[in-house]
C-alpha cells in the first residue's frame, strides 16, 4: 500500500520579510542626505538671504526633466522654518507651454556652508551645491548630487564672456565634463527668433 505525502510547502514569511527590509533599505536610501560629489567643495560663508530672489539659467548639464526647455530660471524664498522655497520654471517650445515645479531646499549642515537637499517629490532629495558664487550674488555655479548635475545661474539672462570662461576653468578642475554644458541663448538672440517666427 503506497502513502501519498503532500510535498512541504516552504512558508512565504522569509520571502515577505526579505522584500519588506529591501523596501525599507531603499526608502531610507532616497530619504538620506545627499552627500557632495567627490572632489566637490560648497562655498563658505554662505548668506541665503542674499542668495533668495530671481536666477536666470545660463548654462546646464541637460537632463530629461529639462530637456526642450528654454527661458529657464529659478526662484528662491525663504520659509518661515527656515527652509527655502524653489520654482523652477522654463518655457516647453514643443507644447508651447511654461512648465513650473515647486520644492523645498533645507541646509544639510551649517547654513554658513552652501550645502543643501532640494526635495521636488515627497521624500526624494536631490544635492544642491554652490561650488562658486560672486561675491556680489550676481552670478553662481550648482553640483548636483554627482557630477552629471550642473547649472550655471545669473541674476540677468547673460554673463560677459571672462566670467563664462571663469566658471568653465573652474569646472574642469572640479573633475566636471565641460563639453555637455549647454548655454541658454542670449536674450537678444531668443528675441530675433521669437521674431522671426512672428
Amino acid at each position: 500500500m503506497r502513502i501519498h505525502t503532500l510535498p512541504s510547502r516552504r512558508s512565504p514569511w522569509p520571502l515577505v520579510v526579505g522584500a519588506a527590509a529591501l523596501l525599507a533599505v531603499l526608502v531610507l536610501s532616497a530619504c538620506s542626505t545627499p552627500r557632495s560629489p567627490e572632489g566637490i567643495q560648497p562655498v563658505s560663508g554662505f548668506d541665503v538671504n542674499r542668495y533668495t530672489g530671481h536666477w536666470h539659467e545660463v548654462a546646464r548639464i541637460d537632463h530629461s526633466f529639462e530637456r526642450g526647455l528654454t527661458q529657464t530660471s529659478a526662484t528662491y524664498t525663504r520659509n518661515d522654518d527656515g527652509t527655502v522655497k524653489v520654482v523652477n520654471r522654463g518655457y516647453d517650445a514643443a507644447r508651447k507651454e511654461w512648465k513650473e515645479a515647486e520644492g523645498t531646499a533645507s541646509f544639510v549642515g551649517d547654513p554658513a556652508q552652501a550645502a543643501l537637499k532640494v526635495s521636488f517629490f515627497g521624500p526624494f532629495y536631490g544635492g544642491y551645491n554652490v561650488v562658486a558664487l560672486d561675491e556680489n550674488y550676481q552670478w553662481a555655479m550648482v553640483v548636483g548630487s554627482s557630477k552629471d548635475y550642473l547649472w550655471i545661474l545669473s541674476r540677468t539672462p547673460t554673463l560677459p564672456g571672462h566670467v563664462r570662461e571663469h566658471l568653465l576653468e573652474r569646472a574642469q578642475t572640479m573633475g566636471i565634463d565641460v563639453r555637455k554644458i549647454l548655454w541658454a541663448p542670449a536674450a537678444g538672440e531668443q528675441h530675433a527668433k521669437r521674431a522671426v517666427m512672428t
